[in-house]
């Protein structure tokens, strides 16, 4: 996502950062095979694991997860009242979601395939929300 904003010329008003809904890989780098499919793909990734706070899930305007279970882990983490509008299942932005689950799988443990249908199903959802944000959000931005 944070390639497309980049390559649309946005990223001094989007700003795309990562985070997990759990511990067990903090401070990680991302798996090998995430890592060499990006690479085939012309994507570069540098990050390492970290956790969501409840403070960046108060203040971030748009969260995004993978699948229904991270969403869940997101609400526990928000509690009871948070207003949790701004959590959206990333292939909500996704034209073709209608077809298919709204979930991405898990390829973890998986073969390499599973990597490249990982990516295949998060492209189109990340260039919808690009899509989605350029038409609501930049044009306030940059107007302000």
């Amino acid at each position: 996502m944070a390639q497309l904003v980049d390559e649309a010329g946005v990223s001094d008003v989007i700003e795309v950062d990562s985070a997990g809904t759990a511990r067990y890989h903090v401070g990680d780098r991302p798996d090998a095979r995430t890592i060499a499919e990006a690479r085939r793909r012309g994507v570069s990734i540098a990050h390492r694991g970290r956790q969501l706070s409840r403070d960046e899930l108060a203040d971030w305007d748009l969260v995004l997860v993978m699948d229904r279970d991270n969403l869940r882990d997101v609400q526990r983490l928000a509690g009871e009242r948070a207003d949790l509008g701004h959590v959206r299942l990333l292939r909500s932005f996704d034209p073709d979601v209608a077809e298919h689950s709204p979930d991405v799988p898990d390829p973890y443990y998986g073969a390499d395939a599973d990597f490249a249908a990982m990516f295949d199903l998060i492209e189109p959802a990340c260039r919808g929300l690009l899509a989605d944000l350029v038409e609501r959000m930049v044009p306030e931005e940059r107007a302000g």
